[in-house]
């Protein structure tokens, strides 16, 4: 991979809603398809931050 791209809002916000419903990193990093180190980072940052933060991330 030579570039990468900044995950997108929607994305990002299936992320935390396949966290809270109890879904684990890996099973949500294969159903959409990105890494699970990305998955990891926006659960995290999201923790940190709270709701209303929305940080870039990129994978």
């Amino acid at each position: 991979m030579c570039c990468s791209q900044e995950l997108s809002e929607f994305k990002r916000g299936t992320v935390k809603g396949c966290h809270l419903c109890n879904k684990s990193i890996r099973e949500i990093s294969l159903l959409l398809n990105i890494p699970r180190s990305t998955v990891s980072g926006i659960i995290t940052k999201w923790k940190q931050l709270g709701n209303n933060s929305n940080p870039a991330i990129k994978w």
